[in-house]
This record gives C-alpha cells, structure tokens and sequence, in this order.
C-alpha cells in the first residue's frame, strides 16, 4: 500500500489524507501531507456522515431485495449501525484497550455476519 506510515497503511489513501494531521508520508522519505479533518469533530462527522449516506446510495441503486430480509434486514443493519456511530460519538473511551478488544471483536464480527446475511437476500438490479 502506499503510505510510509505503518499505522495508516491499511486506510484507503484519501481517508489518511483527509483526516490526518500534515504528518502522513505517501513514501519512505517523502513529504508529509494531511487536511487536518480529525481537528474538527464537526467536519469529520459531517464528512464520514456524507461518505456513509454515499456508500448506501450507490449500494441501494445497484441492489434490490428479494425478500423481506433483503428489505428489513438491511435497514436495521443501517439504523443500527448509524446509532452505534452517533453512540460512539458521544461516550466516554474505554476504560482500557484490553476491553475494547473483549468487546469490540465480537460486535464487529456480529456486524460482518449481519451485512452478510442481508445482501444474501440481496440481488443486482
């Protein structure tokens, strides 16, 4: 991947760019880059929100249900996945990153499982 940073490699290159500080390198030795966008908590939820509501725009115009879990299995999978952002926003950090990893791990593969359940009942159009 691009990126001389190894904590950012694994984020697409315009999210390192938009969010970071001017301190992510593209190369070993290269200049360093970055918006700032993680400097303003309002600009970072305005644009994750409107890269969100992007991704299900173009997901719900090239896909259409097959059946009722096609249908209201994606859209709990939005709602609940809008309010655990608008939850995350607003709590306090874990007590230890040993916890979060405990609880973490699990929901995330319990979202993975979901997404894959819903866009199984899923077609293109």
């Amino acid at each position: 991947m691009f990126g001389g940073d190894l904590d950012r490699r694994s984020q697409p290159l315009g999210f390192g760019f938009c969010g970071a500080p001017a301190d992510l390198t593209l190369y070993p030795g290269g200049p360093r880059v970055g918006l700032g966008l993680w400097n303003s908590i309002l600009a970072t939820v305005v644009i994750e929100g409107l890269t969100y509501a992007a991704g299900l725009w173009i997901y719900l115009r090239v896909t259409r249900a097959k059946d009722g879990i096609g249908r209201w299995g994606l859209w709990s999978f939005i709602v609940v996945v809008a309010a655990l952002y608008v939850m995350n926003i607003f709590s306090p950090p874990p007590p230890t990153e040993r916890l979060l990893a405990i609880v973490a791990i699990p929901y995330v593969w319990l979202l993975i499982l979901w997404a894959w359940w819903a866009d199984g009942h899923r077609e293109a159009r």
